[in-house]
């Protein structure tokens, strides 16, 4: 198996503050890997620290085969970087932008020229290459952000909490582009407190707590972490809900949580239930209104292994 993105025991401390404690990271090339973890866990460090932008107190890591201390100028020149704003320059059209980018990146006029309408074609800007930044929406300016962080065609892309501030219309127009960039064959490495984002984007995901990696499995596998299915019931008449709690509680041999909107849930580890589920809430004359078995969120696994919502600041724990 080829990795991307490789790190090891990576340490990084800010005077008493240890913002990284010995976290392990990888990524298979061509994959999304979801960073997630509470405000102050350590995902940006982490990040800075495999961008080359830091340097690591212990550890080591290699980005595309380079390790990112020894071949720090050959790491540079393989990443792109999204940072959580954008960082285009508003008083530049959107093609100054580019071209100027391909020019720190040694391209020549025509070649930065050409990469610019390319990218800005790709990323549906076309339409406003020629005005400045400042009059771009935001998700315009988070796509030309990216856009500028692969105008040097990088391998491993590093998005750190690239949709931080957008509306869920523009950040689903983000997960389309990102989509994009890893179906081109570029692997990219996320950092994200929206969950949905995670669970829409990522391959496999790493959570950070305090420094450290408290879980690293593919996303229905972390669902796993709270233990099995959820079987969710919810009756046409809330008179009838007494009888569906009874008929849950008898087949799964637990007592059901209810809802403030008189819904039923209890964890199930056998999926064959369901069918005898039906079968018994039919045979009872019983109406229902929702009747679903799913893996539990990841707001639901986040929550168990840190103890908090994933916005929620280090300190609050």
């Amino acid at each position: 198996m080829t990795y991307a993105i490789e790190a090891e025991g990576l340490m990084k401390r800010f005077g008493s503050t240890q913002a990284l404690a010995g976290v392990d990271l990888a990524a298979r090339e061509g994959t999304v890997l979801g960073v997630l973890g509470p405000n102050g866990a350590g995902k940006t460090t982490a990040v800075r620290v495999l961008a080359t932008l830091l340097r690591p107190d212990a550890g080591s890591a290699r980005v595309a085969g380079l390790d990112v201390v020894r071949d720090a100028a050959a790491v540079r020149a393989t990443i792109g970087l999204t940072g959580q704003y954008a960082s285009v320059d508003e008083d530049l059209t959107g093609t100054q932008n580019l071209v100027m980018i391909g020019q720190l990146l040694d391209l020549t006029g025509r070649d930065a020229r050409a990469r610019a309408a390319e990218l800005l074609e790709w990323f549906d800007l076309s339409a406003a290459a020629e005005r400045t930044a400042k009059t771009y929406s935001g998700g315009m300016r988070r796509r030309l952000d990216l856009a500028a962080s692969l105008v040097g065609r990088p391998s491993v892309i590093f998005l750190d909490e690239p949709t931080t501030g957008l509306d869920p219309a523009k950040r689903e127009e983000m997960w389309d582009v990102v989509r994009r960039v890893v179906a081109d064959g570029a692997t990219v490495l996320l950092t994200t407190q929206y969950l949905e984002e995670a669970d829409a984007l990522a391959d496999e995901i790493t959570v950070i707590d305090s420094g450290r990696v408290i879980a690293n499995d593919t996303p229905d596998g972390l669902k796993r972490v709270v233990g099995g299915q959820r079987l969710r019931v919810r009756s046409a008449d809330p008179a009838r809900t007494p009888e569906v709690r009874a008929i849950l509680g008898d087949l799964v041999g637990q007592t059901p949580v209810e809802s403030g909107r008189q819904e039923l849930t209890v964890r199930v580890d056998d999926d064959s239930l369901l069918p005898e589920l039906v079968q018994r809430i039919a045979g009872a004359g019983i109406r229902v209104h929702e009747l679903s078995l799913h893996l539990p969120s990841l707001d639901e696994v986040f929550l168990t292994l840190t103890g908090r919502p994933a916005d929620a600041p280090k300190e609050a724990a």
